[in-house]
């Protein structure tokens, strides 16, 4: 019965796009390929772009019209500056 389930686990491991090594669609993309990257940027990210201009001492870093890819780059560039990255 144990075989019969490990068996039963690896064909569905097997089968699941997502575990597949071939398979790159959930890598981490340049924001500038986002299809959604032109969109409002998120609570989230306006919520830490606001922390992370204000801990840099750079407030006109934020800008509360970015869009999600504009924020992104925003936010790696505060990061790295702040040796979080």
């Amino acid at each position: 019965m144990a075989k019969a389930a490990a068996k039963k686990a690896a064909d569905t491991h097997d089968a699941n796009p997502k575990t597949d090594p071939k398979d790159v669609s959930n890598q981490i993309k340049d924001p500038d390929q986002w299809t959604t990257g032109g969109e409002p940027m998120t609570g989230a990210q306006a919520s830490y772009l606001k922390t992370l201009s204000e801990e840099a001492k750079e407030p006109e870093a934020f800008d509360p019209e970015l869009d999600k890819a504009e924020a992104s780059k925003r936010i790696d560039a505060l990061r790295k500056e702040a040796g979080r990255a």
